[in-house]
């Protein structure tokens, strides 16, 4: 799982949001409709990032052809964006 997140760059940024592929995860609070919200890495970078976690919204989720999931992030009241 190094390296994931340079593996799937090709994707649109935030997409793969299972959790297998995330570290230093931290709740930082919930969306105006109960969804929580973290900040992470992904697993290999230091990049700190600020979305949600797939398995925690199955409405916006979905599993990719690599068998990590991913979320649709036009189906939640959550921006995924880099904080740093």
């Amino acid at each position: 799982i190094i390296g994931a997140g340079t593996a799937f760059a090709s994707l649109p940024p935030g997409t793969f949001s299972d959790v297998r592929l995330k570290e230093d995860i931290q709740l930082i609070g919930k969306s105006q409709s109960g969804i929580n919200v973290y900040n992470f890495k992904y697993k290999g970078s230091d990049q700190v990032y600020q979305g949600v976690m797939a398995h925690e919204v199955p409405n916006a989720a979905f599993i990719h052809d690599s068998g990590y999931l991913m979320v649709d992030y036009s189906k939640v009241d959550v921006e995924f964006k880099g904080v740093n």
